[in-house]
């Protein structure tokens, strides 16, 4: 899969770098290479250019993984506890999964234009299924005999779900989020490959076709952190929120 993805950027920034040369001319692109080459300072060369494009991709990956969030693990649950949500829900979520999403990006283009709209759009449809079939496996884990002992005791569905069938299902469900934190910076980059006037992955696709490659390895320096960043604070969740996990590890 990563062989696949490197192999798919190298030929999105090898066919843009084409065109925009096409459409730009040699002289056009030398003359952004140098105005980079002005930004920042002597120590930190392209500092204020990747402060500001590192902003837009932030937001998108934030608005992306957000609504991922919101929506995937309390579908998740539904068809999890539903047997009909799964009959009537389900079949559908694959059949979108199976469209290949790369594919179909220049149609958020269209749709939504060169906005932070169509990659947050994007963003969402690349990370919504693994986090979908995680919630849907963590909330299926719990053992039927765990829940028919809080039952005869007299607990509520609410207590059940609280007490019993959310904490089991955080791990697997934080298995998810990593997965997705990680799809989620992909996704935005690709989205600013596709079509963008700003983010990293605009600048990183403009230091490519300057051939300037110290841009490109401060932007991949920049992603690398972002990345790093977004892992970090998706396992601070899960250590926060699984105390229980804390203690078996000790």
């Amino acid at each position: 899969m990563a062989a696949s993805g490197v192999f798919f950027i190298g030929f999105v920034l090898t066919h843009m770098y084409g065109n925009l040369k096409a459409f730009g001319g040699q002289d056009a692109f030398d003359e952004y290479a140098e105005h980079l080459r002005t930004l920042g300072t002597p120590t930190l060369p392209y500092a204020g250019l990747l402060w500001t494009h590192s902003q837009v991709t932030l937001t998108e990956i934030v608005l992306g993984f957000g609504i991922t969030i919101v929506t995937a693990i309390p579908l998740g649950l539904l068809i999890a506890l539903s047997p009909l949500s799964k009959q009537l829900v389900y079949p559908p979520i694959m059949l979108m999964q199976l469209v290949p999403k790369i594919a179909v990006a220049p149609l958020f283009l269209v749709w939504l234009g060169f906005g932070i709209e169509s990659k947050v759009l994007l963003t969402v449809l690349l990370t919504f299924f693994p986090l979908l079939i995680a919630s849907i496996s963590g909330f299926q884990i719990i053992d039927d005999r765990l829940l028919y002992l809080t039952r005869s005791m007299g607990a509520s569905a609410w207590q059940t779900f609280r007490f019993l069938r959310f904490p089991a299902a955080l791990p697997v469900i934080f298995s998810g989020l990593k997965t997705s934190a990680t799809i989620a910076a992909t996704a935005a980059i690709v989205a600013e490959f596709v079509g963008a006037n700003k983010g990293l992955g605009y600048v990183l696709l403009r230091g490519t076709s300057t051939m300037d490659i110290e841009l490109v390895f401060a932007v991949l320096v920049v992603l690398t952190l972002i990345g790093v960043a977004i892992n970090y604070l998706v396992e601070f969740c899960e250590w926060a929120m699984t105390p229980w996990q804390r203690a078996k590890n000790t």
